[in-house]
């Protein structure tokens, strides 16, 4: 018998988009997207704009020979393209997420609608080298936009070849990242020895750490900063579980408490994008809609603060 083909074909995906793009609109994520292009930022670097909100894939796209799951995230893609997402974050780190987030992008077709970010996660010249052309044959793309060294693993070797690259035209940016504190000395080191492109760290508001020297550094280098764990793996969302979101929030077009973290987290001057991962369609719609309307302020983000300690 044979088997069946769990492949999302790309009309398959085209009706979905269409779909996607009248659907959710009536989410109340999406109320001030109607009409209105996403906030972006500046890469810079260079002054290309990239829009605010990105999307992640650690854990969420590690998903081969789960057809069910694949094809919701053939949704969950779907909800971020149709809301303007262009920057997909990934990594040869998590398991599968490559392979099928190649796999969903063979059918979505964004052409010049992605901005593609991946990692190099390895020790060796050769081996980083072997490594990111295989996530180039996984994503099903010419060339990255962003490749970053993963928790600067080897970073002085990757860097090197990462230059070359770069001067070549095989990738337009070069990045570094962490997910750890212990990490932020070293990283503030390598930055200031090295002209980067872009640096990942975590930040959100209950871990303000980079607040006093890793985001002031990006800013005084044009580093673009890409924020990992704005949510902080879910624990803020289980800090204000039953607590109402305050009314002023409206005054930045915040509609849930998603919006609330991740607007706070891109509204700091030095941030350039934030990359929430889900595997939810509708944690994705509400994302996205972080990506419209107002930025709180620095008054409002003090407020925000404040009222964050009391939870």
């Amino acid at each position: 018998m044979k088997k069946p083909d769990h492949r999302i074909q790309r009309r398959n995906f085209l009706k979905l988009m269409a779909g996607l793009a009248g659907g959710y609109c009536l989410h109340p994520g999406f109320v001030f997207a109607q009409n209105r292009a996403p906030i972006t930022k500046a890469i810079a670097s260079t002054g290309e704009q990239i829009p605010v909100i990105g999307m992640g894939t650690s854990r969420t796209f590690n998903a081969a020979g789960d057809p069910a799951t694949i094809a919701t995230l053939a949704e969950v893609l779907g909800a971020f393209f149709a809301q303007g997402g262009t920057l997909i974050d990934s990594s040869p780190m998590y398991g599968s997420s490559e392979q099928v987030l190649g796999q969903l992008l063979d059918a979505a077709s964004p052409g010049d609608g992605l901005f593609a970010a991946t990692k190099v996660w390895t020790d060796g010249r050769e081996s980083g080298i072997d490594q990111m052309e295989q996530s180039r044959r996984l994503w099903g793309i010419e060339r990255f936009d962003l490749i970053q060294i993963h928790n600067l693993r080897d970073w002085r070797v990757h860097y090197e070849t990462l230059q070359e690259m770069k001067a070549e035209g095989k990738i337009r940016y070069i990045g570094i990242t962490t997910s750890h504190g212990r990490d932020h000395e070293e990283l503030r080191s390598t930055l200031e020895q090295h002209p980067f492109d872009f640096v990942q760290f975590s930040y959100n508001i209950d871990n303000r750490e980079v607040e006093r020297v890793l985001l002031p550094l990006a800013a005084e280098r044009d580093i673009a900063v890409i924020v990992n764990r704005p949510f902080a793996r879910g624990s803020l969302f289980r800090r204000t579980r039953g607590q109402s979101l305050p009314d002023w929030a409206t005054e930045f077009d915040c509609t849930s408490w998603g919006q609330f973290f991740l607007k706070y987290a891109v509204s700091h001057p030095a941030v350039t994008c934030a990359i929430p991962a889900t595997s939810k369609v509708h944690h994705m719609a509400d994302n996205m809609g972080a990506g419209f309307g107002r930025l709180p302020d620095a008054r409002m983000r003090k407020r925000m603060q404040t009222y964050f300690k009391t939870l």
